[in-house]
């Protein structure tokens, strides 16, 4: 239990702080989006599950993986996608570059379902965890592009 407490909080920890450094802003605000992107609101609560359910499978691996040698595997995973995760950020929101975010997503969604791949010979239930993850990046990496292709002449 203290291990999925520990993911958890290192997790959300480690978005927050990410979260905290990117500036959505008035540029976001001006971009033209599909009807179907959610409100704002929507995005900060969708990634706390997402997350929690994420960390909570890291966990179940962690305290499953059979030698020392996967666990660090695993971490080296989990640590490739954290990284990812937040990149994706950065550099649409920071560097305001949707293009080169779509490509950074691709690179993000190998990344997750590499997660899955690598949890579920030590947990299907850890990479049943990831699923909802798996599903939210794939639409977001729909609406990613679909803002890209929105705005794609507007300067940045």
């Amino acid at each position: 239990m203290l291990t999925i407490l520990i993911a958890i909080v290192g997790t959300i920890s480690l978005m927050g702080l990410n979260a905290a450094t990117v500036k959505v802003g008035a540029w976001y605000d001006a971009l033209r989006k599909p009807s179907w992107n959610p409100p704002k609101w929507a995005f900060g609560p969708a990634w706390a599950v997402i997350l929690t359910l994420a960390a909570i499978a890291c966990a179940t691996v962690w305290t499953a993986a059979p030698s020392p040698q996967a666990r660090t595997g695993l971490l080296v995973l989990v640590a490739a996608n954290l990284l990812l995760n937040g990149l994706w950020s950065q550099i649409f929101f920071n560097l305001r570059r949707p293009g080169w975010a779509l490509v950074e997503i691709a690179f993000l969604l190998v990344s997750i379902l590499s997660l899955v791949l690598a949890f579920a010979p030590v947990s299907l239930l850890a990479a049943g965890l990831i699923l909802p993850y798996v599903l939210w990046v794939m639409f977001a990496s729909v609406l990613n592009f679909t803002i890209w292709r929105l705005n794609r002449l507007q300067p940045a």
